[in-house]
Order: C-alpha cells, then structure tokens, then sequence
C-alpha cells in the first residue's frame, strides 16, 4: 500500500521515486544537488574559469596588473601630502587616507574587470553599448541635477558619467563603423560623427575640455582605421582645429588653460610647479616619503602624481612607467594582427586608444607640454569613478579580445584531413 508523503532517499546519492511508483497522492520531490550531480555542477563552474583563463590575454592581464601595483604604491606616496592640504581645523585627513580609500575604489574597479572579462564577445558588446546609452542620458541630467565642483559641474550622485561613458564610447562608434560590413553604403562615417557631436556637445557643457578633446581623439583614430579617405582625413584634421579654435573664443574655461599655458598665470604655475616636482629626484628619486617638493603640489595624488613619482623613485621610475604603457598598446596590437573580425578590431583599438591617450595626456601635462587637463593617469591615479570605468575598460578589452588558442590548429588538422 503507497504512503500518502514524500518518499525521501535514504543516503545521498539515492533515487528519489516517482509519483506513479509512490502513488498519486506523493508529491514529486526534486533531488538535490549532492553527490556526483554536484560535482559535476562543481566541475563545470571550474571549467569555465579554466577555458577562461586559457582565452584571456594573458599577457595584456599581468602588464594591467602591474600597472595597478605601481598606481598602488604612487597613491602611498602622494597621500600625505594631499591629505595635509586638505586637512582643515574641523577634520584632520590621516596620512594614508587616500590610499585607504583608493584601495576600495580598486577592489571594486577589479571586481567589474574579472565580470567584464568573463562575458562572451557578443555580451560584452551589448553591455558596454547599453552602458554608453545610460552615461548619454547621465549627461544630459549633468546641468539640471548635478553637483558643481571648482567651478565644473560633472557629477550625479558622486558619480562621473564622463568617465563612465569612455569604454562604451569606444565600442558603440566601433559597433556603427562595423556595420558597413553588412552594407558598404551604409553612412557609418556620418552616424558616427553624429554621436560624436552629440557627446562632444554635452561634455562642452559642463565644462570638459579635455574629456572632449579625449573622445575626438578616439573617434578619429576609428574612423581612420575603418577607412576613412585622404581627403577626409585632411577635412576632419581641419574641422579638429576649428573646434578648438572655437572652444578658444566660446569657452572660458578652454580660454583660460590656453591663455594661462601660453603666457602664463595660476594653471601655468601649477604645471611648472609640476615639472620642477618631477625631476627634482634625479634619476633614482629620494624615496618613498622623503619629498618635499610634492607638498606644494596641488593634487598629487591624481592629475599630477606622475611629478610624485618622479621625485621619490626617480626618472628611471617614470621611464618604466611610459614602456609598461606602451607595452600595453603594442600587445593589444600584436594580438590583433590576425583577427579578421572588424568589430574586435576596432574596439579593441578604440578602448586601447582611450586608455593610451589619457596617459600621453596627462604625462605631457607633468611634462610641461601641453596645458592643464584636470585629467588622472591611467590605473595609477587615485580616483573612484576614473579607476572603476578604467578598469571595466579593461574588463571589456579582456573579453572582446578573447581567442581559442586551440582554434588555429584544430583547423589545420581538419585540412589536412580533408586533403587525405
């Protein structure tokens, strides 16, 4: 006679009974995950990561990583002076409270960059197109609802939609200019200008000079990758200084940073200061904590923490640190130079082009060759909204850049069996 409960396995691993075999009162209990069932689902979870792990660059993964130490240790050394700068008689900063701080802003940025990495290609390129949707929309919010600071209004909710908006940026103009592959008369070129302006348009409002000059640079750079004329590229390189032109006459702000670059003033002051900041260790630097010049220095720990490198390791320091980027973009290059997907290629390309500009623009600045951007280094700054977008920048690159190293091989196996 059926009992009228649920037949319940005695051991793990034991089969549970049917309704017709326990009776048609007996509910239907589903087993649980124990025994092989969950080794297999253990063993799967694994191979994931493992098939991971074998697609990933590699390479391009430990030069980031590097990168990331260095940044780590140069926000330890700019943190006492920025911390005494900021400090005020109602709340005194601890010594290492930015690298407190930044080493937050760095588990999250690194957690968005393992979840990135892991997306197929397709995902990542819906993702980071969806996030460049949400950031455009972010934009416009800027100027109603946005939080001005030093005279610039580009924060949501302590969030910086510009800097947000780079990775996506880059991969939806790669995604528009892909889409001539399916028709050559497509207008790519003129869809792509359209965003283009569109972001340029609300970046000049807050204002941005530098982000906008950034994402004009990686427009170009995609644009000329996919084709574009000669006679083009002379039209866009004119219509660039045009717009600078422009923004020279229109803008305070820009008005201001050239003026001051040209002939000097208080953001010519603080580059200069930079300068004789940078060199002021000689080429082995005066160690960690023992400069003096950085103290003066205004925003050491972000916009100008190359100059703090310079002077407590040395400018053999900053010289590593110009390789380990340019180390960067050759290997992004050399991993690209057999792929035959034009999207992958020019996302790749674009992301990469992003991150490599912003440092050469920031470097130039500490340099003394270009005016004051109020822009960080690349994975080395302290920051919250600029190392986490970086970071999933490099999520992306991970992911859109992911390749079977046995695909090659297995098809050259097959031709040769087709060939027998």
């Amino acid at each position: 006679m059926a009992s009228n409960g649920p037949v319940v396995p005695s051991s793990p691993g034991a089969p549970v009974l049917s309704s017709v075999a326990a009776g048609a009162n007996s509910p239907v209990v589903a087993p649980a995950l124990t025994g092989a069932a969950a080794q297999r689902f253990r063993r799967t979870r694994r191979s994931e990561l493992m098939i991971w792990w074998r697609e990933i660059d590699r390479v391009l993964l430990g030069l980031v990583m590097l990168l990331v130490v260095v940044g780590t240790i140069a926000v330890a050394a700019a943190s006492p002076a920025s911390a005494h700068r900021l400090s005020t008689h109602q709340k005194t900063l601890g010594d290492l409270h930015f690298l407190w701080l930044h080493l937050r802003w760095l588990a999250v940025g690194l957690m968005a960059m393992f979840a990135a990495s892991l997306l197929p290609k397709e995902t990542a390129r819906r993702a980071a197109i969806l996030l460049a949707a949400v950031m455009v929309v972010g934009l416009m919010l800027v100027p109603v609802i946005g939080t001005e600071v030093k005279g610039a209004r580009r924060w949501i909710l302590g969030i910086q939609p510009s800097e947000f908006l780079k990775p996506g940026f880059a991969i939806a103009v790669a995604w528009i200019l892909s889409w001539k592959v399916r028709d050559a008369q497509m207008p790519v070129i003129r869809l792509s200008m359209l965003l283009m302006a569109l972001v340029g348009g609300l970046l000049m409002a807050q204002p941005d000079f530098g982000s906008t000059v950034l994402f004009c640079g990686v427009w170009f750079v995609l644009v000329l990758l996919s084709g574009l004329p000669l006679a083009r590229i002379g039209l866009s390189a004119l219509g660039g200084v045009l717009i600078v032109v422009a923004a020279y006459f229109l803008y305070p702000n820009a008005t201001h940073r050239i003026d001051n670059f040209l002939s000097g003033g208080a953001e010519f002051d603080q580059v200069d200061l930079a300068m004789r900041t940078l060199v002021a260790g000689g080429w082995s630097g005066t160690g960690l904590w023992l400069g003096a010049r950085k103290n003066a220095l205004p925003e050491a720990h972000t916009d100008y923490i190359f100059s703090v490198i310079g002077e407590e390791f040395g400018l053999v320091s900053c010289a590593i640190v110009v390789i380990l980027y340019c180390a960067i973009v050759l290997r992004v290059l050399l991993r690209l130079v057999d792929e035959e997907d034009l999207f992958t290629v020019l996302a790749a390309t674009g992301l990469t082009a992003q991150l490599a500009g912003q440092a050469f623009i920031n470097i130039m600045v500490n340099l003394q060759l270009f005016p004051s951007k109020g822009m960080t280094l690349p994975l080395i700054s302290y920051g919250g909204s600029s190392t986490i977008a970086l970071l999933l920048g490099v999520g992306f690159l991970l992911a859109i850049t992911r390749r079977n190293p046995y695909l090659t091989r297995e098809t050259f196996h097959l031709g040769e069996l087709t060939r027998k």
